[in-house]
């Protein structure tokens, strides 16, 4: 199986708002009560305002993750010399083949590609498996940006040097 990394095009934005949401909700990271569902699911509007890129093979979508260059209003933690990506999701159908890796080494590379710093980003604490592929990348905590989107929603901050 041959898998692709690419922008998302219009056509795939409401499955990829799809595949997000689902993503989140299999390990029940949509908190309940919150909105976060509706931000997920708008993928236009990151393709619009950050980059939407995808992971597809020949039978569709196997995951998605949000580019954050500087000047996005999807930054939450990001300096002007550093990448930041966020809403990293893989398909259910896609879990262990590598997809959150190859698509969070596309957000290193393209941080590369715009002469970026450091690249960050925001991950909830009990987002244990995304942690580990961050650290076997070779990303570290940077406790000193940690932060609360919502009360019970701690995230830690981490970072790759380029």
């Amino acid at each position: 199986m041959s898998t692709e990394i690419r922008l998302a095009v219009p056509g795939e934005y409401d499955a990829v708002g799809e595949l997000t949401v689902e993503a989140y909700a299999y390990d029940g990271f949509v908190p309940e009560g919150s909105d976060y569902a509706s931000t997920l699911r708008s993928a236009a509007d990151r393709a619009a305002k950050a980059e939407l890129w995808v992971a597809v093979d020949s039978d569709g979508l196997l995951g998605t993750v949000t580019f954050c260059p500087p000047g996005s209003v999807y930054r939450e933690i990001g300096l002007e010399d550093e990448g930041e990506f966020r809403m990293l999701g893989v398909a259910g159908r896609a879990r262990g083949l590598g997809i959150g890796t190859a698509l969070t080494v596309r957000c290193v590379e393209r941080s590369r590609e715009l002469g970026l710093s450091r690249v960050v980003m925001s991950s909830a604490t009990y987002m244990t498996t995304a942690h580990r592929i961050y650290e076997r990348l070779g990303f570290t905590r940077l406790p000193d940006r940690d932060w609360s989107p919502i009360t019970g929603v701690d995230l830690y901050a981490f970072s790759l040097d380029l």
